[in-house]
């Protein structure tokens, strides 16, 4: 990758970071925050995209992004008053803003067909006026600021006298002094003086803060707010005087000209030394103690107390990897694991191995390596708070959409998951928030008939919970019309007139393929399309859905993931001299088969009796062609299973070896997709155990399979 590349790759990850930062102030501010530093927030994170857009050229970004930035720098002016409908239209202008970068990192200078609307929705909000002042000013150039200064000064119009002083703040964010000055030397002619009056003695330097400041005088033809902008992103961090002079006021005396960078006379580290010394021992010849005379215990203490509080709230470094090359660490880190087993297996099968010195420093070294392990998976783990956001905006379009008011309420927003499962977990929540706005949430007037606000609200939780995580969507709408589901799993040949179901039995019918409640057509719902591709979705990451309804109430779909799916706790078994491992999270049950409880139906199929009724037996070994059969189950084990579509079935397997953690590798990478397994992965023999796919099982299982939901929901 080229150095144009990666700066271009850092713009867009730059990007992500504010545009979080403009919707959580876009959060606070709906939540009644109204401090001028909120709107502050937003507006330097929409001008630093504006800015970085320029620097690469991407002029619809810019454009779209300098009349946003327009109307939000109303606001913050005090001009305008953000009230809840101009709010509504900034957080269209963010998501906009948001697709903008989105289409430059994957296409360009793309336009966006939602921009010219809402630039006259900003105009209209915030005034023609405003907006063509704005854009009077003269066109966005990018600011580089580099060792040289090729651009020549404007012409002199306006004398500004500026005063500059820099708290330690501003160094610890890597912000420099002199680089604001070289940047107003591209405004016009600029003359700097450095003021050294207040430089201690080096004894008593304090090497963090800055005992220098500035006086600096510039003429230039632009305005007080475009120097201003130079200092925007030091605000807080500095003192700073600035006033416009009248024409041909005097300058500072004795001038450092930042015209000739490469014959820069700003005082050096060794003459600022130097002088301070001598300042130091003209003053404090006079007050230097006399020889054995008293020392003041407190001489030697800091000199300034702030420093100390600077250091603490100093943020923590952090740095920014690719993806492949964390994705390659866990690679190795799962192989350093296969490892160390495969060497303590070896090593248990020696006589002389027990207790001895090497037996301990396997176990040490296993420990390390789960400890290695965690922190590597630590590492791909991301909190949810970027996803939460997205679904923000798709709760605003549904709403708008339906012509229903809905508020979204997050809940733990720092829940950390692994960043793959992440990326494929935003289609099967848009799916649900979609749904559960268009079919759980009433009319504002049927919810005024019922007694509730008329405003819904969808609440979005994260958690981590016994290993995994959980995410819940819930509705506070009218809960699922069971009668109404029932009806139409009849009318179109899911379910029998004359089977009994469950409420369980009934919400599970919506994750049928082609199920569909809604009687119309709509933009969101109405095709058959939804909640059986929310199922398979959560299937595939490894995880479960279920459906909690209470009529009047409202709805909540639970899911539930594994933290990394790079790592799968499995009960490892033993089926006709094979090694499988089935994931634990499929299992509800284990339990050694009697005569009393097994009955045989129909063509010779074994269904076994449990509290939850009569559950079709699959023997593992036969599926696979390893073996046929056993005519007895004596001396089987049984696996009571549980599907992601909530069907139960037991395994029949020879023999449960142990419980433990394994690497997954993929067999579709390495091999190719193999029916009735999900992976593989490496034991600490060194032989590979094939990891079972439950559903895909119970749904190649002939004719078990095949009307296994119907035979369920018929017992």
């Amino acid at each position: 990758m080229s150095g144009a590349d990666d700066f271009r790759e850092s713009f867009f990850e730059e990007c992500e970071e504010l545009l979080e930062a403009m919707h959580d102030g876009f959060d606070q501010l709906s939540e009644g925050a109204d401090d001028v530093e909120t709107m502050n927030a937003v507006f330097r994170a929409v001008h630093s995209i504006k800015g970085g857009a320029g620097a690469f050229g991407f002029s619809e970004l810019v454009a779209f992004a300098h009349d946003f930035e327009t109307a939000l720098d109303q606001v913050r002016s005090g001009k305008r008053e953000a009230d809840e409908e101009l709010l509504e239209l900034f957080r269209q202008c963010g998501d906009n803003l948001s697709d903008l970068v989105a289409l430059a990192r994957d296409h360009g200078d793309t336009p966006c067909d939602g921009s010219g609307a809402l630039r006259d929705r900003l105009t209209e909000a915030i005034g023609a006026d405003a907006v063509a002042k704005a854009q009077a000013e003269p066109d966005f150039e990018p600011v580089l600021l580099d060792l040289g200064i090729d651009a020549p000064a404007a012409a002199a119009e306006r004398h500004y006298l500026i005063r500059f002083e820099a708290s330690p703040g501003l160094f610890a964010t890597g912000n420099d002094p002199v680089a604001l000055f070289r940047t107003l030397a591209k405004l016009g002619d600029l003359r700097v003086t450095a003021d050294l009056a207040a430089v201690p003695p080096l004894a008593s330097l304090d090497p963090v803060a800055c005992a220098i400041s500035w006086q600096l005088s510039l003429e230039t033809a632009d305005s007080e707010a475009q120097l201003r902008e130079v200092f925007e992103f030091v605000e807080g961090d500095c003192v700073l005087d600035l006033a416009e002079q009248a024409s041909g006021a005097a300058a500072p005396e004795e001038p450092v000209a930042l015209d000739a960078p490469a014959e820069m006379t700003l005082p050096s580290l060794a003459s600022l030394i130097s002088d301070a010394d001598e300042a130091g021992a003209d003053s404090g010849a006079a007050e230097s103690p006399e020889d054995g005379a008293e020392v003041d215990d407190t001489a030697g203490a800091d000199p300034n107390p702030a420093r100390k509080a600077a250091e603490q709230a100093k943020p923590a470094g952090t740095i920014r990897v690719h993806l492949d090359k964390i994705d390659k660490l866990i690679n190795l880190v799962g192989e350093l694991v296969i490892k160390e087993a495969m060497l303590s297996q070896s090593v248990a099968g020696l006589a002389q191995a027990k207790d001895s010195d090497v037996t301990v420093g396997l176990e040490s070294l296993k420990q390390l390596a789960g400890e290695i392990q965690e922190g590597v998976m630590a590492i791909r783990a991301q909190p949810v708070k970027p996803m939460f956001q997205r679904m923000a905006r798709i709760v605003r379009e549904a709403g708008s959409a339906t012509g229903k008011r809905v508020r979204l309420v997050t809940i733990g927003e720092d829940t950390e998951v692994d960043k793959t499962v992440i990326e494929r977990l935003v289609d099967p929540l848009t799916h649900m928030i979609r749904n559960a706005i268009d079919h759980g949430l009433e009319s504002g007037e049927a919810r005024a008939a019922a007694g509730k606000s008329p405003e819904g609200t969808v609440t979005l939780t994260a958690a981590h919970r016994s290993g995994r995580v959980m995410i819940d969507v819930a509705d506070d709408g009218g809960g699922i019309n069971r009668e109404k589901v029932r009806a139409l799993a009849i009318e179109r040949g899911l379910i029998g007139e004359s089977d009994t179901l469950s409420s369980a039995e009934i919400d599970n019918l919506l994750f049928l393929p082609g199920f569909s409640s809604k009687d119309e057509v709509s933009e969101l719902s109405g095709r058959g399309v939804g909640l059986d591709v929310v199922r398979s979705e959560i299937h595939n990451l490894g995880g479960r859905v279920s459906i909690q309804s209470d009529p009047g109430e409202g709805t909540t779909f639970s899911i539930s993931l594994p933290l990394t799916l790079a790592v799968l706790e499995g009960m490892v078994i033993r089926v006709a001299d094979q090694t499988m491992v089935v994931p634990i999270s499929a299992i509800q049950e284990t339990l050694q088969p009697k005569t009393a409880t097994i009955d045989v139906i129909g063509a010779g199929t074994r269904v076994l009796q449990n509290r939850s009724g009569l559950v079709p037996i699959i023997d593992l070994g036969g599926f696979f062609g390893f073996r046929a059969p056993p005519d007895r189950l004596d001396d089987q084990v049984l696996l009571l299973i549980e599907t992601y579509s909530n069907q139960r079935f037991a395994l029949i397997v020879d023999e449960i070896q142990d419980q433990r953690q394994v690497v997954i590798k993929s067999l579709e990478t390495n091999y190719q997709q193999v029916g009735g397994v999900a992976a593989a992965t490496i034991l600490g023999d060194g032989r590979i155990a094939l990891i079972i796919d439950p559903d895909r099982i119970i749904r190649d299982s002939g004719p078990i399979g095949a009307s296994d939901m119907s035979f369920q929901l018929a017992v």
